[in-house]
């Protein structure tokens, strides 16, 4: 049997009201208010849309043998690089086995979608099993544009094997069309978007019904024969049309988070699907579809497996953790849509020495410590030698994955002189759990939030971007646990 084993999710934590938007940019053109109902979630500083999928990943594979995995599929418009492969920053970062295939999907919206159909179809094959398929998106819409208020960004993932499947996989049928609605050229840092009735009626009126037909018609069902149906189109008035059509009613169709989230990219109908399998019961049939530059359409019947599936934090536990992001400006900043004036500081020349990260690979993108075979002692960063004064063993180590571990605050700061978008910088050591102390920077969180002893979990961030040579360098950075929220 082959289909969905697990799926994780990730929203970031700063949401923003749509009026904050409006506010500022509402004057440029007036008839957007009727797109600022509701709020948008948006990325802190540090993350982008690798951040986003690994944080979506590492859900996913909680409880799973990383040594398991077969392959690592990543699915982003928004992706940092167009020349270094970005699966492979999330694989690094889940420490999994370097005997894993990896591939990147990009330049269409149904790219999270055609990733999980090819991550189906090697398993089914028997060419690769226990695939994590993440996608990530964190797009940007030109000031006062109806993008800017209507995307949000996240990301979500599925593990796809062939054993403990929570949702088999029935089908798909794939359409490919060359309808150009939203665009964005190679240099450029803006979607742009044809006229919108175009994009209602011929785009999603037309391709998405094509799609649940030509799919029910290949599997000999009819489109009411579903309990779940999911797909992307945050224009209200064509979601009814479209509906209409079809004949879904009601609770059948699945939310697409707009007024939450934002309309998420490539990760939209792969984080509304995590969403759906929260609630999913054994012997729901759920119908997925993506939208852009044609359609995927996907069949799934969820299994009695599902009852046996630890709880993820999923996209609802990540819903939990919300905190306002008030400031429009900064939201500019955050996403380098200004350039402000960082000082001195900010001027510092920080060169990536690839021969140096080669050698420390697995250390900072996996946050991999060593454990002594002789007594036991746990280590961060990894050593040769033991650190117990009463051991002392040499080249007796092995390697140890303390990502999943946290820590407790051991000490901490807060410095409003280091050039940071997001100041005060606050940096600290931490103590990791079974042993080892590092200097992490704190994220996610306000100076009035740290203490010493407080619980922290580890995220995968962006450390550092070069803007002179287009460099994004990630390590992994602590996070306040929320008191009372899983």
């Amino acid at each position: 049997m082959v289909g969905i084993r697990s799926y994780g999710g990730y929203v970031p934590r700063y949401r923003m009201n749509r009026m904050v938007v409006f506010g500022s940019m509402g004057w440029l053109n007036p008839a957007n208010i009727m797109n600022a109902q509701g709020e948008k979630a948006v990325a802190n500083f540090d993350e982008d849309a690798v951040t986003m999928a690994s944080a979506a990943a590492t859900d996913c594979i909680a409880g799973f043998d990383r040594e398991s995995i077969g392959g690592v599929y990543f699915a982003s418009t928004t992706a940092s690089y167009k020349e270094r492969l970005c699966a492979n920053l999330i694989s690094g970062s889940l420490a999994t086995s370097e005997a894993v295939r990896t591939a990147d999907f990009a330049n269409g919206l149904k790219a999270g979608t055609t990733a999980l159909i090819a991550a189906l179809d090697a398993v089914a094959a028997g060419s690769a099993n226990n695939v994590v398929v993440g996608a990530g998106d964190c797009r940007l819409g030109k000031m006062g544009s109806v993008q800017e208020l209507m995307f949000g960004d996240g990301a979500a993932a599925m593990l796809v094997g062939d054993t403990d499947v929570i949702a088999e996989f029935k089908g798909a049928y794939s359409t490919g069309h060359d309808f150009v609605d939203h665009m964005r050229g190679a240099e450029s840092k803006y979607d742009r978007q044809w006229e919108e009735r175009w994009i209602r009626d011929i785009g999603f009126g037309q391709f998405l019904p094509e799609a649940i037909t030509g799919l029910c018609e290949k599997l000999g069902m009819a489109p009411t024969d579903f309990t779940k149906v999911i797909y992307p189109c945050y224009y209200g008035g064509a979601r009814k049309a479209i509906n209409k059509k079809i004949g879904f009613e009601g609770e059948v169709v699945q939310d697409n988070m707009q007024a939450i989230i934002g309309d998420a990219g490539t990760a939209q109908s792969l984080m509304m699907l995590a969403k759906a399998l929260e609630d999913a019961a054994p012997g729901d049939k759920l119908l997925v579809l993506s939208y852009g530059s044609g359609c995927d359409a996907l069949a799934f019947e969820v299994t009695d497996a599902i009852k046996d599936l630890p709880k993820r934090r999923g996209i609802s536990g990540c819903l939990a953790r919300r905190a306002e992001l008030d400031s429009y400006t900064k939201y500019m900043v955050w996403r380098r849509m200004c350039d402000p004036e960082m000082g001195l500081r900010g001027e510092e020349q920080k060169w990536t020495r690839w021969s140096l990260h080669w050698r420390w690979h697995k250390a900072m993108l996996g946050l991999i410590g060593s454990r002594c075979l002789a007594c036991g002692t746990q280590q961060y960063p990894p050593q040769r030698v033991c650190v117990n004064p009463d051991c002392g063993a040499i080249d007796q180590m092995e390697p140890v994955i303390v990502s999943d571990k946290g820590g407790k605050v051991a000490s901490f700061t807060s410095d409003m002189l280091a050039a940071s978008t997001n100041p005060p910088a606050m940096y600290g050591s931490v103590n990791i759990n079974g042993g080892g102390r590092y200097v992490f920077d704190f994220t996610d969180c306000t100076i009035d939030e740290l203490a010493v002893g407080r619980e922290v979990e580890f995220s995968f961030r962006v450390k550092m971007h070069d803007a002179v040579r287009d460099i994004t360098n990630y390590f992994w950075k602590a996070v306040p646990v929320a008191e009372g929220v899983e």
